[in-house]
């Protein structure tokens, strides 16, 4: 409610002096073009059947695809991951001659006319906004957004389900290698063959490694996909054998839009419950966050049309007391603007990296990047301190 004395007195106060806060003025940065780069193909390394889709393989290769451009009128350029050819007109007439600082009504206006498939879609141009953003700004994005960590832990995400034996067998190198936690793919036909993997995982690292579990019942946005199909009596018992296993997470035990079933087991269990990584809209996750359906929830900056909406839920998140860990990011520059956020918060403990040697190694994807992360011996990964993403894309695998 207003004060009646408030009238006369702005009446009678002299005039305030000019704020720091106010618009740049017009002309200091103008997007001039907004390009997609294709990259050469250095060498196929191989394939792998990644559990969530049997029947298919997934080709790891270093260099290959695309990345996003943005040039602007002061030579500063951002970079983000590639994205549909055909959607790339319709970038370029929204942002042509634009301010990038403006990025709200940027990825509004790019949720509308370049909307596309995940991972496909507008989130290689929101994140080439905040690379070129930082990169006016002198600071690496992590900063920018207010973050006070400068290494973040990763966990090495499977691909594949191999056997007990085999990923045993894998846990022990990659934690002789440094790293601390690893997700394994819960996609055995009957249930005591999951928990027999992880109990072989579990026995050969004891509690040297963390150890999550990734169910994958929520790829399909209907309640049918390839493999096995887990109801609600198989997420209750499975989820109290990895409670007894002393499991980090269960993630996507059911499928993607079943909010209430999910709260219901989530309610039944004490094992933290995980997922969001293939929900589309901020509202999907505010539904989560109110029903209680997950302890930690993952979105995806590629299936989000980039992080200026994943920030959202991270606040969200924050708000509900609930922890937020971001799906893997497409494996190259969307996982490293995944790292630049967890850093950013408090309630962001992990970094997820595809990490399935020696065919399904994050640096493989990583090798289109001049000075890529590395996770260290003590399986962490530092920020890069440079402005923006702090990455650049390799100059000679660009196309010609």
């Amino acid at each position: 409610m207003l004060r009646r004395s408030f009238v006369p007195a702005l009446a009678a106060a002299p005039a305030l002096p000019a704020l720091a806060f106010q618009p740049r003025p017009a002309g200091r940065i103008r997007i001039t073009d907004v390009r997609l780069v294709p990259l050469k193909v250095v060498r196929d390394v191989g394939s792998i059947e990644p559990a969530w889709s049997p029947g298919t393989r997934t080709q790891f290769r270093v260099g290959g695809g695309s990345f996003v451009e943005i040039r602007t009128d002061q030579g500063l350029t951002g970079i983000g991951p590639g994205m549909a050819p055909e959607l790339v007109p319709a970038a370029k007439e929204q942002l042509t001659g634009k301010d990038p600082f403006d990025v709200e009504t940027h990825s509004a206006r790019l949720r509308y006319y370049a909307a596309g498939a995940a991972y496909r879609g507008a989130a290689g141009v929101d994140i080439a906004l905040w690379d070129l953003i930082g990169k006016a700004c002198g600071q690496p994005l992590y900063k920018l957004w207010g973050g006070g960590k400068d290494r973040v832990p990763a966990y090495a995400s499977m691909i594949q389900l191999s056997t007990p034996e085999e990923r045993a067998s894998l846990a022990q190198q990659l934690l002789a290698e440094g790293w601390t936690a690893i997700k394994l793919r819960a996609h055995y036909p009957e249930m005591r063959d999951d928990i027999r993997l992880v109990e072989g995982v579990r026995k050969a690292v004891g509690d040297r490694m963390t150890i999550m579990i990734d169910a994958n019942q929520a790829q399909s946005s209907g309640d049918w996909q390839p493999g096995v199909l887990w109801d609600f009596e198989r997420a209750v018992e499975t989820a109290r054998e990895l409670q007894r296993l002393r499991c980090y997470w269960l993630e996507e035990p059911l499928p993607r839009y079943y909010f209430d079933r999910l709260a219901e087991l989530n309610r039944l269990v004490e094992i933290p419950i995980a997922g969001g990584e293939n929900n589309r809209g901020i509202h999907e996750f505010l539904t989560m966050l109110r029903q209680e359906t997950f302890d930690i929830l993952q979105p995806e900056c590629m299936v989000l049309d980039g992080v200026t909406t994943v920030r959202k839920i991270g606040v969200m998140a924050e708000v509900f007391g609930r922890r937020i860990v971001p799906h893997h990011g497409g494996g190259d520059l969307g996982t490293v603007a995944h790292l630049h956020l967890i850093a950013s918060w408090r309630h962001a403990p992990y970094l997820e990296l595809l990490h399935d040697p020696p065919v399904g190694s994050y640096q493989h994807r990583f090798g289109i990047m001049e000075n890529p992360p590395v996770v260290d011996r003590d399986g962490f990964v530092s920020l890069p301190q440079k402005p923006g993403l702090g990455v650049e894309i390799r100059r000679d695998l660009i196309a010609a």
